[in-house]
């Protein structure tokens, strides 16, 4: 074997050892999630109204003409006393959203709400540098935050309030993210699990065993003091809800996290938007790492917490990891068929298992902690890890962006309003372009389409369950961006039930 054959194949057993060993770490989440299922935070009686405290709604929004009505609409529903809420309405649109949501506000104000809108023309900090205005005026000494494209339920702040009466060191307490329209593609039933997941066994298991987990941006309440106390709203990163959360938790403020209590949002139903929405994820979770974890690490916090903090702010490093492995996949496959086929694969398969059944097992027990019928969704599994395959081209992007400080703005979401199978999105603004990326997704769907007729070619079955998945991957996440960005709507965007 010639020396550039060993490389090929250290470096590929390397790469499959390190994403084995995160994959075994989702086995660990699941271990601490069922370990402490008896800690789950209880719902609490509402607080006397008397003892009821003064709170600020915040509703940082940026062209969003589509769902600011109804946000601002739902916000104004909340069951507390009028006289104890005061709502922010934080704009900094540069099109009809500004005229839409200020209507909004004086209607509402009208009725005898205390609600103000606030519009910036200078958008310094993005979403963080809005609230951090916004704090600077709020009178609450309670700070609830959603999203534009949120719809919280009334009784959210009288089901969260409750929680920070128990403990004066309750600094945040975060609710559970449902989807209005996770049924209205393949698309969006797949982000729906994914979600599902994050929450009820990531937030679920890290809050139970003690260790720290993150304010998700929107669809939480904060004790105001603690802003302040842990910095305040910065934005030198994309991620300012987990910059802020990690500062918080160091600082010795606790988190709690109510699965029970649910806000429903919109997720976003065009393959450009979600690929958009995980870059800015990825990206700013990396640039957090970097900032945080130094300081984490030397913390006096116990060796759990500094451990679950470094799987948590680390993990999308791997997508390097799956680039690479993406590349080196034909070559090892080549060099291992020349060599001998058998050997090889008693430490390939283990590795791809570790890998992949670890990723399975992590989202059908968040299915089946949620949902009844949650068997009837395990059909979407495959779909799941190939997307999640997929999404590595944009997120590697991403982590390199961070990693050699290439500043870009925060680039919202964009958000249809679509809440029924019926509603349309093609037509509407805010679609976000394709650039070159899709082309090099396509053309890796190509490539893994050559390496599975290899395979069959030549009689190699053990992995080829694990190409398909890239294979779908790659062409499903270019093409479907392709198809959307120049063609509108595609059949291939709707799941098998809408698709009918």
């Amino acid at each position: 074997m010639s020396s550039t054959e060993t490389l090929i194949l250290v470096l590929y057993f390397f790469v499959l050892s390190i994403l084995a060993i995160y994959g075994w770490h989702r086995y660990y989440l699941v271990y601490l999630y069922m370990k402490n299922k008896d800690k789950v935070p209880a719902a609490l009686p509402p607080l006397p109204l008397q003892t009821l405290p003064p709170v600020t709604v915040q509703l940082p929004i940026f062209n969003e003409m589509y769902v600011a009505d109804r946000l601002i609409g739902a916000v104004c529903e909340l069951d507390y006393p009028r006289e104890l809420l005061e709502i922010q309405v934080l704009d900094d649109s540069t099109d009809e959203t500004s005229e839409i949501a200020e209507l909004a506000v004086r209607r509402y104000a009208a009725k005898g709400f205390d609600i103000k809108f606030l519009h910036r023309v200078d958008r310094t900090g993005y979403k963080a540098g809005a609230l951090e205005a916004g704090l600077q005026q709020a009178s609450g000494d309670f700070i609830a935050i959603f999203d534009a494209d949120f719809i919280p339920p009334a009784d959210f702040l009288m089901r969260t309030l409750p929680h920070f009466a128990t403990d004066p060191k309750i600094g945040m307490v975060q609710a559970r993210w449902g989807h209005i329209n996770q049924d209205y593609s393949l698309l969006t039933k797949i982000q729906a699990i994914l979600l599902d997941a994050h929450f009820v066994l990531e937030h679920g298991s890290r809050n139970r065993a003690g260790c720290f987990f993150n304010f998700n941006g929107t669809a939480g309440i904060w004790r105001r003091e603690v802003i302040p106390d842990a910095g305040g709203w910065q934005h030198d990163t994309l991620t300012e809800d987990l910059d802020l959360s990690y500062r918080a938790q160091l600082r010795g403020w606790h988190f709690v996290f109510l699965p029970d209590l649910v806000a429903p949002a919109e997720v976003p139903v065009e393959m450009n938007s979600f690929k958009s929405q995980q870059h800015r994820w990825a990206k700013g979770s990396v640039q957090t790492c970097m900032k945080l974890l130094p300081m984490i690490l030397r913390s006096n916090q116990p060796l759990g917490v500094k451990v679950e903090a470094f799987f948590h702010l680390s993990a999308n490093f791997n997508y390097l990891l799956m680039s690479l492995l993406s590349i080196l996949m034909f070559p090892s496959m080549y060099v291992r068929y020349s060599m001998g086929w058998t050997e090889m694969m008693l430490i390939d398969i283990p590795l791809f298992a570790a890998a992949t059944l670890s990723f399975c097992n992590f989202y059908m027990v968040s299915q089946r902690e949620l949902y009844p019928d949650w068997k009837t969704r395990l059909k979407y599994l495959p779909f799941l890890m190939s997307i999640g395959i997929g999404l590595c081209v944009n997120n590697t992007r991403a982590v390199i962006e961070a990693i050699f400080h290439k500043q870009s703005e925060f680039a919202r979401t964009p958000k249809y309003g679509i809440e029924r199978d019926s509603d349309e999105w093609v037509g509407k603004r805010y679609h976000q372009s394709v650039g070159v990326q899709p082309m090099i997704e396509f053309a890796l769907g190509l490539y893994f389409t050559a390496t599975v007729f290899y395979a069959l070619a030549n009689g190699i079955y053990g992995t080829l369950p694990f190409m398909m998945l890239f294979q779908i991957g790659f062409l499903y996440t270019g093409l479907l961006s392709i198809f959307q960005q120049f063609t509108g709507e595609n059949v291939m965007l709707k799941s098998p039930e809408v698709a009918k």
